[in-house]
């Protein structure tokens, strides 16, 4: 199981102090503020993951600077990801996310979708489908949550069998990642219980 550190609204110098400590995958929701992280950061050979909802005018960003996207949820967004791939960079590693819960706040395809997205990630020689990524509501009853988290585990389990090199399942926070191991969670995404309350959001671009 591995550990993604959630530094979105953490300035460069937290991020640092974390990778100091051995900490080497870190996590981004916003495409703007991310990117000038990840400069500021480039001495240290990290690992960036785009975890936040894409518009499609941010995918050229995303292709270039990140190691891995993890909030694939429509079908529109592969081919400019593929496209903006540097060729000399390794295949983005790519999740495509779930909405588990049919929240209608909360981005992700449903589950009927998972193949098709698949089998068009799968198309592209610059992107390698990695897995599954979900966020499930939050829901005060621990059993609805893991009922969540086993839905996903299934789901999961479906798509390794059909496509060779599917090996994570990203689902799991500070506050309930102990279920989502339990479930089967691969890599866990954790912000508040590694950097503490985040800092006020200020304006920013996605």
């Amino acid at each position: 199981m591995d550990l993604l550190a959630v530094s979105k609204t953490q300035p460069a110098e937290r991020v640092r102090a974390l990778a100091a400590l051995g900490q080497r995958a870190f996590g981004e929701n916003y495409v703007q503020e991310a990117v000038v992280k990840i400069a500021a950061c480039a001495d240290l050979d990290l690992t960036w993951h785009f975890i936040g909802p894409l518009q499609s005018n941010k995918c050229a960003d995303v292709a270039r600077h990140f190691d891995w996207m993890q909030s694939l949820d429509r079908a529109r967004l592969v081919a400019p990801l593929a496209r903006y791939r540097p060729p000399q960079a390794p295949p983005l590693n790519v999740l495509i996310q779930v909405n588990i819960d049919a929240e209608a706040s909360k981005s992700g395809c449903s589950p009927g979708d998972i193949d098709g997205l698949a089998e068009l990630v799968r198309a592209q020689p610059t992107l390698r489908l990695r897995g599954l990524m979900a966020i499930p509501q939050p829901h005060p009853d621990e059993a609805k949550r893991r009922s969540a988290f086993s839905r996903m585990r299934r789901l999961f389990e479906r798509l390794r069998e059909g496509c060779p090199g599917v090996d994570t399942l990203s689902m799991g926070m500070s506050d309930d990642l102990e279920q989502a191991i339990a479930e089967g969670a691969t890599l866990v995404r954790v912000g508040s219980a590694l950097f503490g309350p985040r800092p006020p959001a200020g304006r920013r671009a996605g």
